[in-house]
């Protein structure tokens, strides 16, 4: 059977048991990473049309453009504002804290990497995946102000962190002398262009083409079968003009789609029901493309330090500075456990390591790869197992102070 029979096989495996398997410990992101790992695994077989890391790159930035649009859009603004503080704290606070110290821990697991790859490796870690916190912020058993924060969270943190893994990668290049390295001219002015022209070209985009939608439905110009392609078109319109006016094309998507969902005065439904097939076929092939040309050479570079720090990041590195961001809040202990637990490293991370590895020649590079892959994996899993019985866990602790 041929790479591509097999990555077909396993699509139509999980959508025809997919209702049964979301009931089950089993979900996308896993099954797709191990099947693509598997892939690898037959003998005698090229794998060469799953692991290019180009494809890879290319597949996970439409995803993550897809899923940053497609959540934003569901958002409501007033229900936002209202709980505007927790992902607040967590962006301002909570993320700096995180870097340094995951910069810190990774230095400590691994003495003999330069300090400015553990500061990169942590900022490269830093940002959440909206993708792999699908299962908790579309649960109704989560309370609305957490799965507010955690959409919100992940639907910015990557864009506030893309300038700081730069950053992070321009001193790595100055302090180790390497050439070569495509560095922005300007990191200061690189860096407000990101964060400022990337929501105006989001807000412009969202809201023309909201507009424009609602005066095509209203005079009935257009098919209720192209309306998912509208979003699909404004998705990636708001990530190209972005870019194209050297704004942060990430958070374009995201703040395009809060825009596109707030202007639009027709119901979103279609959103949900395009992404729930056109969206889950790019997840697939994003985490089988990860299973195949990144978890093999990760776990070729696993030791016990990077083991280790990957746990680390997951858990004391991202839970002990958003429960120190959340101090005075009124959230109970248990919910600051919750919004740090559900902060899953995942296509972000990778797509960040990718750029980092495209542009950059950096000395232990392979070691900053790996414990990349090692964290996204071990986050794949145990966030996927923990995913429905925690957000029952919060449900039912809820009822009961009711």
């Amino acid at each position: 059977m041929s790479l591509i029979a097999g990555l077909l096989a396993g699509i139509l495996f999980f959508s025809l048991l997919s209702e049964q398997l979301q009931r089950s410990a089993i979900t996308l992101p896993i099954f797709f990473t191990a099947l693509g790992y598997g892939m690898t695994q037959i003998p005698d077989t090229s794998i060469a049309a799953l692991s290019d890391h180009g494809m890879l790159l290319t597949l996970t930035e439409a995803t993550w453009v897809l899923v940053l649009f497609s959540d934003a859009s569901h958002v409501r603004l007033r229900d936002l504002w209202r709980s505007a503080a927790y992902p607040a704290r967590m962006l301002l606070i909570a993320m700096p804290l995180a870097i340094l110290l995951g910069a810190g821990v990774a230095r400590f697991m691994t003495p003999e990497a330069p300090w400015v790859i553990t500061l990169l490796l942590a900022a490269i870690l830093a940002p959440t995946d909206a993708a792999l916190a699908q299962a908790v912020t579309s649960s109704e058993k989560v309370p609305a102000r957490l799965r507010r924060s955690i959409e919100v969270e992940s639907g910015l943190n990557d864009g506030l962190a893309l300038p700081m893994v730069l950053a992070a990668a321009v001193v790595a290049v100055e302090v180790l002398g390497v050439t070569g390295a495509q560095v922005p001219a300007n990191l200061g002015l690189f860096t407000l262009k990101q964060i400022i022209l990337g929501p105006l070209a989001g807000i412009a985009v969202g809201w023309v083409a909201a507009r424009a939608l609602d005066l095509a439905m209203t005079t009935k110009s257009i098919s209720p079968a192209y309306d998912g392609l509208v979003f699909l078109a404004a998705a990636f319109l708001a990530f190209a003009v972005a870019g194209a006016i050297g704004g942060n094309g990430l958070i374009a998507a995201f703040v395009g789609g809060l825009t596109f969902g707030h202007a639009l005065r027709t119901s979103t439904s279609f959103i949900s029901e395009f992404m729930s097939a056109e969206g889950k076929l790019l997840t697939m092939l994003s985490f089988t493309i990860f299973g195949a040309a990144m978890v093999p050479d990760g776990l070729a570079h696993a030791s016990w330090a990077t083991v280790g720090a990957a746990v680390c990041f997951l858990t004391i590195v991202r839970m002990g500075p958003v429960w120190l961001s959340l101090a005075g809040t009124g959230l109970r202990p248990r919910e600051k456990l919750f919004l740090g637990w559900f902060g899953p490293r995942g296509l972000a991370s990778v797509l960040f390591s990718l750029l980092v590895l495209e542009k950059f020649q950096l000395p232990h590079i392979e070691e900053l790869v790996a414990c990349v892959v090692l964290t996204v994996i071990l986050s794949v899993v145990l966030h996927g197992l923990s995913a429905r019985p925690l957000a029952s866990l919060v449900k039912d602790q809820e009822n009961n102070d009711a």
